[in-house]
């Protein structure tokens, strides 16, 4: 192993992926997981010993059963997916490691993590890995001539491990409700500033709701920070004895979590938003009215579960109308023209916490590239409170499976393949969901029917 790391450290490689090669050639890695991403943004992978990891990860990749890549939220196949079933016999794929994604995992010394992309027998990316797709986006956006940075902001829910609130104050910004959420929180505090690119962390609108806010950076790293995010909140709180929930409305009467979106676009390392003045840039609202016009069919990308469409009522601080305006938080587009073009800016606020990282960027930007191709100019941004203007957004998920079922011109960006079999899994959900009896039902009918 050694003469391959240092092949591999004379080559020019990341900061990142040279520390990685330094710390396996001098031993300070017992272990390296190997992590990809399931549909529905769980963390998915392999613990690897750290000596058998460098040839492997820069060979054939490390071989898994491509069912993990085709199932629904409790890790049920879906039957009727196009790209992977039983008529093929769920096959191997196989995680090859982006070597740049390496970070020490802060709650296991002397492990190592990295993310994958994953790939068929022939080498060719697999069309069921939110990651390629993503990574095709971007390089549609490529084409144009365009980069896109983004900063993400995720809400959560620290509980009891039976899912009852532990805090019962629901001050957003509150210092002393961040206090009465240590020890945990200010351990989440010091793992995600190591794991990912944090810049900060608040209590939210919830008792015992928390929002995490990343690092404005380039788009693929900004959507593996929130994988990284996601398992790393999940596994202080359960250090803790604690719940981590990023369900999207786990309390009818309480605040439900967002997944909000800050995206900006960059020419030749120029803000490509800029403008003169306080007005969008003609590019702006190219990308703004793509966002309107394909809003209905991308939400299911952000939000693909039952609950993640109780978020989406007046006065919740999530949207409720497909409408855009500026710093206005009842959009669900908000516009941020700031005193710098650097800071430049696009909120989409639609999507929920439980959604899959990488699909709900690539939906996004995939918007963004269709209002660019288009060329279209939204109509004048909205004021005042827009909860009652405008189109509604899908009011559940069986609208959105077929909204997003009917947009050929997303599909065609994002991947039409990519897309069918998201849209079955999703679509399974739903069908599931209609099959069951609630007890709010047999409450209502049962002894007066």
């Amino acid at each position: 192993m050694t003469s391959t790391v240092d092949a591999r450290a004379d080559a020019a490689v990341s900061e990142r992926e040279r520390n990685l090669l330094s710390r396996l050639a001098d031993g300070s890695l017992r272990e390296i997981e190997v992590a990809w991403s399931d549909p529905f943004g769980h963390a998915q992978g392999k613990r690897i010993p750290a000596r058998q990891f460098l040839d492997r990860a820069t060979g054939t990749g490390f071989a898994f059963c491509e069912a993990s890549l085709g199932w629904n939220t409790d890790g049920t196949v879906i039957d009727g997916l196009q790209l992977t079933n039983w008529d093929s016999g769920y096959p191997d794929v196989f995680a090859v490691p982006d070597l740049d994604t390496f970070r020490a995992l802060p709650w296991r010394p002397g492990v190592g993590h990295v993310i994958s992309d994953i790939v068929r027998h022939d080498r060719t990316p697999s069309l069921l890995d939110p990651r390629a797709v993503l990574k095709r986006v971007l390089n549609r956006l490529a084409a144009l001539g365009y980069t896109a940075t983004v900063g993400v902001e995720f809400e959560f829910y620290l509980l009891n491990p039976d899912g009852t609130p532990f805090q019962h104050d629901i001050h957003a910004y509150s210092l002393e409700n961040a206090n009465a959420l240590d020890p945990v929180l200010g351990e989440l505090y010091e793992t995600l500033s190591a794991f990912t690119r944090l810049e900060g962390i608040q209590t939210e609108y919830g008792p015992g709701q928390v929002e995490t806010n990343l690092v404005y950076t380039d788009a693929l790293e900004a959507a593996d920070d929130s994988a990284r995010l996601k398992y790393a909140v999940k596994e202080v709180a359960r250090r803790h004895g604690k719940l981590a929930s990023f369900m999207a409305k786990p309390f009818a009467d309480q605040s439900g979590s967002s997944a909000h979106l800050h995206i900006s676009l960059w020419r030749d390392g120029e803000p490509a938003f800029a403008s003169d003045g306080h007005q969008e840039s003609p590019l702006a609202l190219h990308a703004v009215s793509g966002l309107l016009e394909h809003l209905p069919s991308i939400t299911l990308f952000g939000a693909h579960t039952v609950n993640a469409y109780r978020r989406f009522e007046p006065d919740s601080f999530a949207p409720a109308t497909v409408t855009w305006s500026r710093d206005n938080r009842s959009a669900a587009v908000r516009s941020l023209v700031e005193s710098t073009p650097e800071a430049n800016r696009i909120e989409l606020r639609s999507g929920a916490s439980d959604s899959n990282p990488y699909w709900l960027v690539a939906s996004a930007l995939a918007a963004v590239v269709a209002g660019l191709e288009a060329g279209r100019t939204p109509p004048p941004p909205a004021e005042g409170n827009l909860y009652e203007s405008g189109t509604l957004l899908p009011e559940s998920l069986g609208v959105a499976v077929a909204l997003a079922a009917q947009d050929d011109t997303i599909a065609d960006i994002l991947g039409t393949e990519s897309v069918r079999d998201f849209v079955t899994i999703a679509r399974s959900e739903w069908e599931l969901y209609h099959r069951q009896v609630s007890d709010w039902e047999r409450r209502r009918y049962l002894a007066s029917s």
